[in-house]
């Protein structure tokens, strides 16, 4: 019998959001791993050893998902970290893989998932908290009311060259391209707001465009949306 890999979301910082499930399948299981070339240097990690400190004398497996855009490089390094799981699966042992937020928006398991299932690898993907819905609380700001839609863009990528959409924008991965992002939504008149390090020690809240520094740290997520009208 073959292991099964669980994706595990453990929230996006504060231990105390994560799940009642994340934290039993931790507790459960001895080979849990994490991105990065360190487990205990791992964000994920921290938060997890928080709440299940006994998660320190447990199978360690550092898992490394380089951040680079060689994609011939990047897909190796997952392939790398697919046969890496598959050892103890093909062990039968379970691997309990740690990801901040959900497992479901643009997480690193997703890679090594798709590695796994093609060769018959049973996968349970367990969400978390999402940083969209925990930065979104933290500024007591709803995403979408009624009939509103919902764009989340990957602004590293540079997907969009306008915010013209009706609804709510959340632009993930923004800091290292966040210069131009405020130029982009300076364009859009939306009204814009932004979390770094959402839930963590070192959290930073900006209320304007104007508060977002350039400089602002890889874990910032902003949410744009028109200025809401009361009814007359």
């Amino acid at each position: 019998m073959k292991g099964t890999a669980y994706g595990v979301g453990v929230g996006p910082g504060d231990p105390e959001l994560m799940t009642l499930k994340a934290i039993r399948l931790i507790r459960e299981n001895e080979v849990i791993a994490v991105p990065g070339e360190t487990a205990e240097d791992s964000v994920a990690y921290k938060i997890a050893a928080a709440v299940v400190p006994e998660i320190a004398s447990k199978e360690l497996v550092p898992v490394n998902m380089p951040m680079v855009k060689d994609r011939t490089l990047i897909h190796e390094e997952h392939r790398k970290g697919a046969f890496l799981l598959k050892k103890y699966l093909d062990q039968g042992k379970n691997v309990v893989y740690l990801t901040l937020g959900d497992p479901t928006i643009y997480c690193t398991f997703s890679y090594l998932q798709h590695f796994l299932e093609d060769e018959g690898y049973p996968v349970v993907l367990v969400p978390g908290i999402s940083s969209i819905c925990a930065a979104a609380a933290r500024l007591n700001l709803p995403l979408t009311e009624w009939d509103e839609q919902m764009h989340v863009i990957p602004a590293v990528h540079k997907a969009v060259k306008k915010l013209d959409q009706p609804g709510t924008y959340v632009l993930m991965k923004a800091a290292s391209h966040m210069k131009e992002t405020k130029d982009l939504l300076r364009e859009s008149g939306l009204e814009v707001s932004c979390v770094e390090n959402c839930s963590m020690d070192n959290e930073k809240i900006y209320h304007s465009l104007e508060e977002i520094p350039d400089d602002a740290g890889y874990f910032s997520l902003v949410i744009a949306k028109k200025k809401r009208k009361m009814p007359e």
